[in-house]
């Protein structure tokens, strides 16, 4: 473990002059002093439509809901600010069990089994913890500690994206860069200095199982490392961890190195991101870009371009008979509209489609031949919230 946090510090160490830095867990500037008293926030979206996934041999579809809820509040305590924070979805009772499907996806497990070709439901507890911050002089120190949370690193997961906050489909990229957001035990810290960032943390590096209602608590054996610089529209990070066994199909220990940019700003929020995964089985790297364009004020397009690779011909582990295992690398583009209808003081309400076309490699061509992804559904989003404890529901 010694060379493995060597190795992540190096990294960073010669990446940190660059304008390579990190976002917040929402995408934006780190948060002013509140005024006194608890101040309350709530934010969530809730999808639901018809997924249609068209590949040889079998296609298969799903009438399916992708939803979640936050609710966090803060006050001013000891010179500084403390924050309790959570975060809900209902995705284990409005999915499949095996989840949502999705072509080429892979990434956890399921009765036993790696999952390949669905997207897993969330956890009912995505998020549930606390966090102090102080300001000491010239920095602000920060504390937190999460019965479910997300570790120092990668860029904020796809749902808190401001680029892809209207796109139901997770990233084929999701565990490659951000899927780390649902860890049950975290305990991190770090400091601010003007638009830096510096932070790490310590967690449970295994994956949720497949029982999406309970909470996996276990030793904290992992650490992940997070240097993050944000100015105005602008943001960026860089960051690298070390995961104990993080599949329970693969019991060997893994690397994870991400790197991402992006701007949120006016009608138009962007991301692109890097990410590696450093497996017993070989490297495995992912490439991502995403866009959303707020036309009008109820025009929303959005984008997604990826390349990823994929182990789907030799994922898991297979005892006895240990190799290398065979990649293959993914290309998608998916390209979506979304048409807010309604928009009142009770949140807004939209209806919108999407359709996804896949750069298929040479070794999955006879399995899949040339698939496309299609998602026609109805998005309702709840108005952000803030204000006195009253005011949440």
């Amino acid at each position: 473990m010694i060379r493995d946090w060597r190795f992540v510090i190096l990294v960073l160490a010669a990446l940190a002059p660059c304008d390579i830095a990190a976002q917040t867990a929402t995408g934006q500037p780190a948060p002013t002093p509140v005024p006194a008293g608890w101040q309350w926030t709530t934010d969530g979206r809730v999808f639901f439509g018809f997924n249609y996934q068209l590949r040889k041999f079998t296609d298969f579809s799903a009438w399916e809901s992708q939803n979640w809820i936050t609710a966090s509040g803060e006050r001013p305590i000891a010179r500084g600010t403390l924050r309790l924070a959570s975060m809900f979805s209902f995705e284990p009772f409005t999915m499949r069990d095996i989840g949502s499907p999705q072509v080429f996806q892979t990434g956890e497990m399921f009765r036993g089994a790696p999952i390949i070709d669905y997207q897993h439901p969330h956890d009912l507890v995505m998020g549930l913890g606390a966090e102090y911050r102080r300001p000491l002089r010239r920095v602000t120190l920060r504390a937190g500690v999460d019965l479910v949370g997300t570790p120092t690193l990668g860029p904020p997961v796809f749902m808190h994206r401001p680029s892809a906050a209207e796109i139901p489909p997770a990233p084929l990229s999701h565990h490659h860069l951000d899927s780390s957001h649902i860890t049950p035990g975290v305990v991190r810290g770090g400091l601010e200095a003007g638009a830096w960032r510096f932070e790490g943390s310590w967690f449970r590096g295994r994956e949720p199982d497949s029982n999406r209602t309970d909470l996996d608590l276990g030793a904290l054996d992992s650490a992940a490392v997070r240097v993050s610089w944000i100015r105005g529209a602008w943001s960026a990070q860089i960051s690298g961890a070390y995961l104990k066994e993080p599949e329970a199909v693969t019991p060997f220990d893994a690397k994870k190195l991400t790197a991402s940019i992006g701007r949120t700003g006016g009608r138009l929020a962007w991301l692109a991101a890097f990410g590696q995964k450093r497996e017993v089985h070989g490297n495995l790297e992912a490439y991502l870009f995403e866009a959303t364009l707020h036309a009008t004020v109820g025009d929303i397009v959005y984008t997604r371009i990826e390349s990823v690779a994929k182990d789907i011909l030799d994922v898991g582990f297979h005892r006895g008979a240990f190799h290398r295992h065979r990649q293959s690398q993914i290309g998608a583009l998916t390209v979506g509209y979304l048409r807010d209808v309604w928009r009142g003081r009770g949140g807004s309400f939209g209806i919108g489609a999407d359709v996804t076309g896949y750069l298929v490699p040479a070794n999955l061509e006879e399995s899949y031949g040339s698939p496309v992804s299609f998602h026609v559904f109805a998005r309702y989003r709840l108005p952000a919230k803030s204000g006195s404890a009253s005011h949440v529901h």
